[in-house]
C-alpha cells in the first residue's frame, strides 16, 4: 500500500513536467476509440433503463434519466473532438486542456451515477436479480475505464473509486457477512486496478515519450536540411519552396512579389588575402544584416557560396529599388574580424512576379540576368530583369566557358604602346597590353573579357603570364626603357604577388627598377590598408609603381600622400577635353605641378590631336601615350622601333 501512494505522489509529479505535445497525445488518447464510449454509454443505459422500471424506485429512476443524459452528452462530446483531432491536428493541440477539462467532468459524473444506482439497487431493492444488474455494471465500467482512459490516469483512478467505492459502501451497510466479504473484496479490486493503471500508463508515457522525440528529431533533422549551416538562413531547398509557396498564394492583380538575387563583390580577395575563417565571418555578418532588417515579412537565404536571395511582399516596383538600396547601404557597413575591418559591395539582381515570369524557376534565372548586368556595369549596383539580357548574358557565359583554358591554349597575346618623354622626344617606356583571339569569338575586347576572368579567378593566372611575357620582351630592349604591366584588384592583395614579380624578373634578368605595375584608384577604394601594403612591398624589391586613371577616384590627393607611387597618370577624360576647355587645362597643369612637387613623373595617356600634344607641353607633362604618337604594336615592332629599322 506504501508503494502505491508513493507511486500516486510521483504521478503527480510527472504529470507536471510532461510537455505539451505529449499531454495533448495523451488527451488525444482519451477519444481514440468512441465507438467504445457509444457502446459503454448504450449498455449502461439499456441497464440502468431496465433496473430502474423493474424496481419502479424513484430514486433508480433519477439515476436511469441522468445516466441516459450523460451518456449522450458523452457521446456527441466524443464524437465532435474526435472529428477535430483528425482533421486539424493544431486545433487540437490548442484547446488540450478544455478537452481534458470536459472529458474530465462528463467522465466523473458518469461513473459517479453508475456508482450511486448500484448503491442505491443495494439498499432501495431486495431483487437480487437488479442488484446483480447495477453491480455489475458499475464493475465491469470501472474494470475497462481502468485501462481504457490509463493515459491520462488521474482521471481512471477518480472514475475507478467514483464507480467502485459506491458499492462497497452498499455492501457493508447491509450488515450481512457475505456482502460484506464481497465489499472487501470490490475494495481489494480497486486497490489492484489502481496498480495496473498506474502500470499500463507508465507503458503508455515512455511510447508517448519515445515516438515525440523521434518525431521531433526527424522534425528537427527536417529543419537542419533546410537551413544554412553558416548563417542560419535558409539554405537553396528550403528557399525554393518556400518562393514557389508564395507564388501560388500570389493573387493576380493583387500585390506583386520582387526577387533579389544577392552577390557579394569581390568576395574570394578575402578568402584571398584574410583567410577563409574572414570570408566566413563577412557572410555572417550580411547574412544577420539582411535577416534581422527583412526577415519579418521576406523570405532570407543562402543559396551558396556568396550569393544570398530574398523574396520581399511588394506594391509597386519602386519598393524593390528601396529595398535594393536598403541591402546596398547594409551590405558596404565594414565588418570586424581581429585586427581587420572587411568591406565588400553587393550587386543586385531583381525579377518581379508576375510581370517577370510566375515560375520560380524562371523567376531566379531571369534574377540571374539582371545579376550578371549589376556586375557587367560596375558591381555595387541594382538592376532589373528586362528581357533583352537574355542576348547580352548568353554571350557572357560562352565567353567565359572560353576562356577556362585560353591561356594554356595559346590565345592570349601582347601588345606594347610607347610613352614619349617630352623633354627629350624619344621613347622611355612601353605599356603592355593584353589581348585574345579566341578560337570560337575571334578577337575579344578587354573590356569583354578581363571582368570575366576577375569573376572567375582566372585573372590571377593570366596576369601572372602577362608579368612573365613583358619582363622577358623588355629585355631586349635599352636599357633606360621601362615596361608597364597593368595590375588587377585581384593581383595586388594577392600575398603572393612580390614573390612572382621576382620569379619573373629573375628569369628574364631584367632589373627590377624597369618594370613598372600600374593600379586604379579605384581599386585602392576597395581596401586601404591591404593596397599600402601591396604597393609597399613591391617598392621595396624596387619595382616603380603607377597611380593610373588620376583624378577619376574619389580621394585622389589622400592617395598621393599615403600610396608610394613615383608615376602618375592623367587619364583620357582631361586630355581629351585639353583643346577646348580651359578648364581641363587648369586640372591638368594643377597636377602635374603637384606631381612635381611631390616628387613624381606625370604621364598623359590617350593623345590623339597635336592641339593636346602642344597643350601638354605648354604645361610641362613629363610623357605621353597616344595613337597620335604610336599605336599599340607587337614586340617585334616594338623591338624593329629600337633598332631604327621602323
Amino acid at each position: 500500500m506504501a508503494r502505491l501512494i508513493d507511486r500516486l505522489r510521483r504521478l503527480r509529479q510527472s504529470d507536471d513536467l510532461i510537455t505539451a505535445q505529449v499531454r495533448a497525445v495523451l488527451v488525444e488518447s482519451l477519444y481514440a476509440s468512441p465507438q467504445s464510449l457509444i457502446i459503454g454509454a448504450l449498455t449502461s443505459g439499456t441497464i440502468a433503463t431496465v433496473v430502474a422500471a423493474a424496481s419502479g424506485d424513484m430514486w433508480l429512476s433519477v439515476c436511469a434519466v441522468l445516466i441516459g443524459l450523460v451518456g449522450l452528452f458523452r457521446i456527441v462530446d466524443a464524437a465532435r473532438l474526435h472529428r477535430a483531432a483528425r482533421g486539424d491536428d493544431g486545433a487540437a493541440t490548442a484547446s488540450v486542456r478544455r478537452q481534458e477539462a470536459s472529458y474530465r467532468l462528463a467522465a466523473l459524473t458518469y461513473s459517479g451515477l453508475l456508482g450511486a444506482l448500484g448503491l442505491c439497487s443495494l439498499i432501495r431493492t431486495d431483487d437480487g436479480v437488479l442488484q446483480l444488474l447495477s453491480v455489475t455494471t458499475a464493475i465491469g465500467y470501472a474494470a475497462g475505464i481502468a485501462g481504457r482512459n490509463a493515459g491520462r490516469p488521474w482521471i481512471a483512478l477518480a472514475q475507478l473509486c467514483c464507480a467502485s467505492l459506491p458499492l462497497a459502501l452498499g455492501l457493508l451497510v447491509t450488515l450481512e457477512p457475505l456482502k460484506m466479504v464481497l465489499a472487501v473484496v470490490i475494495l481489494l479490486f480497486v486497490v489492484a486496478m489502481m496498480d495496473i493503471t498506474l502500470q499500463t500508463y507508465d507503458a503508455i508515457l515512455g511510447a508517448v515519450i519515445a515516438s515525440n522525440e523521434k518525431a521531433l528529431l526527424a522534425e528537427h533533422n527536417a529543419s537542419m536540411a533546410r537551413r544554412d549551416d553558416l548563417t542560419g538562413l535558409a539554405n537553396r531547398t528550403a528557399f525554393h519552396e518556400q518562393f514557389a509557396a508564395r507564388l501560388a498564394r500570389l493573387v493576380p492583380g493583387q500585390g506583386r512579389l520582387a526577387l533579389l538575387w544577392l552577390d557579394l563583390d569581390r568576395f574570394k580577395e578575402v578568402n584571398d588575402s584574410v583567410g577563409h575563417l574572414a570570408g566566413n565571418a563577412l557572410l555572417a555578418a550580411v547574412a544577420e544584416r539582411v535577416q534581422r532588417r527583412f526577415g519579418d515579412t521576406s523570405v532570407v537565404a543562402r543559396l551558396g557560396g556568396d550569393e544570398f536571395a530574398m523574396v520581399c511582399p511588394i506594391a509597386h516596383r519602386s519598393d524593390a529599388v528601396e529595398i535594393g538600396r536598403i541591402v546596398l547601404a547594409l551590405v558596404r557597413q565594414p565588418v570586424a574580424f581581429d585586427a581587420h575591418r572587411l568591406r565588400t559591395s553587393v550587386s543586385v539582381g531583381v525579377a518581379v512576379a508576375p510581370e517577370d515570369g510566375t515560375d520560380a524557376d524562371i523567376l531566379l534565372r531571369n534574377a540571374d540576368l539582371a545579376l550578371y548586368r549589376a556586375k557587367e556595369s560596375g558591381r555595387g549596383q541594382l538592376m532589373f530583369y528586362e528581357p533583352v539580357m537574355d542576348e547580352k548574358v548568353e554571350r557572357r557565359r560562352q565567353l567565359a566557358a572560353e576562356l577556362d583554358g585560353a591561356l594554356e591554349r595559346g590565345e592570349f597575346h601582347l601588345l606594347f604602346q610607347p610613352i614619349y618623354d617630352l623633354a627629350g622626344e624619344r621613347v622611355t617606356a612601353c605599356e603592355t597590353l593584353l589581348r585574345w583571339t579566341s578560337r570560337r569569338h575571334g578577337a575579344v575586347s578587354p573590356a569583354e573579357f578581363i571582368p570575366i576572368a576577375e569573376d572567375n579567378g582566372q585573372i590571377v593566372a593570366i596576369g601572372n603570364w602577362v608579368i612573365h611575357q613583358a619582363c622577358r620582351v623588355a629585355t631586349a630592349w635599352p636599357a633606360d626603357v621601362t615596361v608597364a604591366v597593368n595590375l588587377s584588384p585581384v593581383q595586388l592583395r594577392a600575398t603572393h604577388l612580390p614573390a612572382v614579380v621576382i620569379s619573373a624578373l629573375d628569369a628574364s634578368g631584367l632589373a627590377a627598377e624597369r618594370l613598372s605595375l600600374e593600379v586604379t584608384e579605384s581599386v585602392l577604394l576597395e581596401d586601404v590598408d591591404a593596397s599600402l601594403a601591396a604597393l609597399g612591398a613591391l617598392n621595396r624589391i624596387r619595382v616603380q609603381t603607377t597611380l593610373d586613371d588620376f583624378g577619376t577616384g574619389y580621394s585622389s590627393l589622400s592617395y598621393l600622400t599615403r600610396f608610394p607611387f613615383q608615376t602618375l597618370k592623367i587619364d583620357r577624360s582631361f586630355v581629351a577635353d585639353l583643346d577646348h576647355s580651359p578648364a581641363s587645362v587648369a586640372i591638368v597643369q594643377t597636377v602635374v605641378d603637384l606631381a612635381a612637387k611631390l616628387g613624381m613623373r606625370t604621364v598623359a595617356e590617350g593623345v590623339e590631336t597635336q592641339a593636346q600634344l602642344d597643350q601638354l607641353r605648354r604645361t610641362r607633362c613629363d610623357a605621353v601615350q597616344g595613337f597620335l604618337l604610336a599605336r599599340p604594336m607587337p614586340a617585334d615592332m616594338v623591338a624593329a622601333m629600337f633598332a631604327g629599322t621602323c
